[in-house]
C-alpha cells in the first residue's frame, strides 16, 4: 500500500491526496467542493468531538443547536461581519420543485420564491445573537455558555478534504456576559482549552497568540488562534476564540438590566474548531509509510494479526489473543483482533501501518510455544519480540511512551524549523529556501502587513502570547517594534 503513496519529498500535495484516500478517511463527493467523511475518518473526528465536549462541559458550557437557515436581513445588521462572509455565501431563494412543463425534467417553481432569501450558516453569530435577544433581560440571565456542534456551508472555489471544503464540521461556542473582563476571560479560556487538546490530545505543538487587526475574525474586535507548523513548513491555523465586544449584542438589540438597573449591552464572545483538525493530524505526523496517530485519538489503539497455517493453530491462537483482548478492553485501551481468513499476514500489517494503528502484535504457533508475541510500533517502526506475561500492561506504557514520542518529534522539528531575521532580505531568503515559522518585527501598520503578503505570501499568523519585549525594526520599513511577531506561509 505504501509503495501507492507519493512520498511527501516527491509532492507534498500530492502525498496527502493520496494518503486521505489510501488510509480511507474520505473521499470526494458528487457534489463540487464537497467531501464524503468515511467511517474510519469519522471515527477520528468522532474521539476529537467526545475530548472536546467534555473539556467544553468541565468549563461549564452545555450544547444547544440551532436553525441552518439564516435571514439574509440578519447579515446586514453587522457591517463587518457580512463583509467577511459576502463572496462565501450560499443562498437558498426558492422553496419548491416542479416538472418542466416541456418535458425536461425537473425545474425550479417560480412561483414558489422565498419573500426573504435565506442564507446557509457560514457561521452563526448572526441566528444565535437574535435568539439571545429573547433569552437575556437581567444580570441573572448571565453568562449565557453555549456550543453547538454542526455543519457549516463557505463556498470556496479551491477545495481539499478536511482543510479546505464547501461544507464541513464544527463546533461553535457563542456566550454572552455582563461585563467586558468576563467577555475577555472566557476568550482566553477557549483559546487555551483548544491549546491543552491539540498538544494533549492530537501530540501537535502550538503556539497561542493575537491576530493582527487584518487577520481578525470579521465581526471581532480581537481574535486569538493557535498555530501550528505542518511538515512542508506551512502553518495551519487549529482554533480560534473571539472577542466580540458589543457589536452584535447592538445589532440586535440584546440588553439586560444591570445590579445597579441600569440598562446595558451584553459583551460576547464565538470559538471554533473544525474537521480542519483532522488535515493538522495527517500533515503533523504521518510519514511515506502511511498514518501516524497518536494514541489517544486512535480509533484502533492496538491490532492483533495471528499467523497460522490451518484453522487448528488459529483456534488455539483465538483462545489465548481472546483473553487478551478482553484483558485490553477492561483497561480501556481499544483493541481489535483481525482473524479475517480473506487476507495474508503481511497484506493487513500494510493495512494497519497505512491506518496508523499505533500498536500491532502479531503471534502464530510459535509464539505461543514460547510464550511471546511480535510487538511493532507505528511511530518508530521498530519491531520486540516480548512475554506474552504481563503484555497488557506493558501495551498500557507503551501507548503513553507512543504519544508523547509523536508530541517530542513534532516540537523538535517545530524548533528546528523557527529562525528570527532581522532584515527583509534575510526574511524571503528563508521563505525560499526552507519555510518554517518565522519572527520578524513588525511595525504595526496595516500597509506593511498587506506589502509583505503580497510580495511574499507569508502572512502574520500571530502576536505570541509569550513574546518578550524586544526593541527592534520593522523588517520592511524600518521602523520601531517592540516585539515579533510570527510569520508563515499557510493553508
Amino acid at each position: 500500500m505504501a509503495k501507492e503513496l507519493t512520498t511527501k519529498e516527491e509532492n507534498y500535495s500530492q502525498w496527502y491526496n493520496d494518503l486521505v484516500s489510501k488510509a480511507d478517511l474520505a473521499e470526494n463527493s458528487a457534489v463540487r467542493g464537497c467531501m464524503v467523511i468515511k467511517p474510519y475518518g469519522y471515527a477520528i473526528w468522532e474521539k476529537m468531538q467526545a475530548a472536546l465536549d467534555q473539556m467544553f462541559k468541565e468549563t461549564g458550557h452545555e450544547n444547544a443547536y440551532f436553525p441552518l437557515f439564516i435571514p439574509k436581513s440578519f447579515f446586514s445588521k453587522e457591517a463587518s461581519h457580512v463583509d467577511g462572509f459576502a463572496k462565501e455565501c450560499a443562498v437558498v431563494t426558492h422553496y419548491r420543485l416542479m416538472n418542466d412543463p416541456n418535458g425536461k425534467g425537473i425545474i425550479v417553481d417560480p412561483d414558489a420564491k422565498l419573500e426573504e432569501e435565506l442564507i446557509i450558516r457560514p457561521t452563526s453569530e448572526t441566528i444565535i445573537w437574535s435568539t439571545y435577544k429573547n433569552w437575556v433581560q437581567s444580570y441573572r440571565d448571565l453568562p449565557i455558555l453555549v456550543n453547538q456542534w454542526a455543519n457549516v456551508v463557505r463556498w470556496e472555489m479551491r477545495t481539499r478534504m478536511f482543510l479546505r471544503t464547501a461544507e464541513f464540521l464544527w463546533q461553535e461556542g457563542h456566550t454572552a456576559h455582563a461585563t467586558k473582563e468576563e467577555a475577555l476571560e472566557e476568550t482566553e479560556k477557549m483559546i487555551n482549552v483548544y491549546a491543552d487538546f491539540v498538544e494533549n490530545y492530537m501530540a501537535v505543538p502550538v503556539i497561542k497568540g493575537a491576530k493582527s487587526e487584518h487577520e481578525r475574525f470579521a465581526g471581532a474586535l480581537e481574535t486569538y488562534s493557535i498555530e501550528a507548523l505542518m511538515q512542508d513548513g506551512k502553518a495551519l491555523q487549529s482554533g480560534t476564540s473571539h472577542f466580540l465586544g458589543q457589536n452584535f449584542a447592538k445589532a440586535f438589540e440584546v440588553q439586560f438590566t444591570s445590579k445597579e438597573g441600569k440598562l446595558e449591552y451584553v459583551w460576547a464572545t464565538s470559538w471554533g474548531v473544525s474537521t480542519r483538525l483532522i488535515g493538522a493530524l495527517i500533515m503533523a505526523h504521518s510519514d511515506n509509510n502511511g498514518l501516524v496517530l497518536p494514541p489517544k485519538l486512535a480509533p484502533i489503539q492496538v491490532v492483533i494479526v495471528p499467523i497460522y497455517k490451518n484453522f487448528e493453530q488459529l483456534d488455539q491462537i483465538s483462545a489465548k489473543v481472546n483473553v487478551l483482548v478482553k484483558e485490553l478492553r477492561q483497561m480501556g485501551i481499544r483493541v481489535k483482533y483481525d482473524d479475517r481468513d480473506s487476507q495474508r499476514p503481511g497484506w493487513k500489517f500494510a493495512e494497519y501501518e497505512m491506518k496508523g494503528v499505533p500498536v500491532r502484535l502479531a503471534i502464530g504457533p510459535r509464539d505461543l510455544e514460547n510464550g511471546s508475541v511480535e510487538i511493532a510500533r507505528r511511530d518508530t517502526l521498530e519491531k520486540k519480540v516480548e512475554q506474552l506475561e504481563g503484555i497488557a500492561q506493558h501495551i498500557e506504557k507503551l501507548l503513553v511512551e507512543i504519544q508523547d514520542n509523536i508530541y517530542n518529534k513534532a516540537l523538535k522539528f517545530r524548533e528546528e524549523n523557527t529562525t528570527k531575521v532581522d532584515t527583509y532580505e534575510e526574511f524571503k531568503e528563508r521563505l525560499a529556501s526552507k519555510p518554517g515559522f518565522i519572527l520578524a518585527h513588525w511595525d504595526g501598520t496595516k500597509e506593511s502587513e498587506a506589502i509583505i503578503k503580497e510580495e511574499t505570501k507569508a502572512t502574520i499568523r500571530c502576536i505570541p502570547f509569550d513574546g518578550e519585549e524586544e526593541e527592534g525594526k520593522c523588517i520592511l520599513t524600518g521602523k520601531p517594534s517592540s516585539r515579533r511577531v510570527l510569520f508563515a506561509l499557510s493553508y
